[in-house]
């Protein structure tokens, strides 16, 4: 019994390091489709999973998150075709970037503006107001530093190769 239980959660293991993201030295790895060659660009659909998404109770449970995404690759995309399986990779160091940028600084700066609102003014309702107004110029200086972040985070296409 002890035997077939650890089979099990090996071979779990197994299919979520062969499945979903993988971190492999420096690169985070993700398996996904192109949907489409642009001039100079390959739209490739990947599907963001959770780790319980491959659970075999996921239909019951409600906190399965499955997302397709779909990235856009500037560089690199000679030898690819459309609805070709590949691996999309990123610097892992880029993907804490992006974390940062999406995640931290804006909690970071909610939570600041928050209180200091709610020091000047007394007001919970002022300090929530102005802790979210605070996103408005955050995005906008995001959307025109865009180009600069293309940039600094950058995807690659690799071939599946079988084994």
């Amino acid at each position: 019994m002890v035997l077939r239980k650890n089979y099990y959660f090996c071979s779990q293991i197994a299919r979520i390091t062969r499945d979903f993201d993988i971190i492999m030295g420096d690169f985070i790895r993700h398996r996904g489709k192109i949907e489409r060659i642009e001039k100079h660009k390959a739209l490739v659909r990947i599907e963001q999973s959770s780790a319980c998404s491959g659970c075999h109770a996921s239909a019951a449970c409600l906190s399965v998150d499955k997302k397709d995404k779909i990235v856009e690759i500037d560089s690199g995309i000679d030898g690819f075709a459309p609805d070709e399986e590949v691996i999309v990779g990123v610097r892992s160091s880029a993907g804490f970037f992006a974390v940062l940028i999406a995640f931290v600084l804006p909690l970071t700066l909610v939570v600041a503006t928050f209180f200091a609102s709610v020091e000047a003014s007394g007001s919970d309702g002022i300090g929530g107001i102005a802790g979210l107004a605070v996103l408005v110029p955050y995005y906008i200086v995001l959307y025109f530093f865009r180009d600069r972040l293309k940039n600094r985070i950058i995807f690659t296409l690799e071939k599946i190769q079988d084994t």
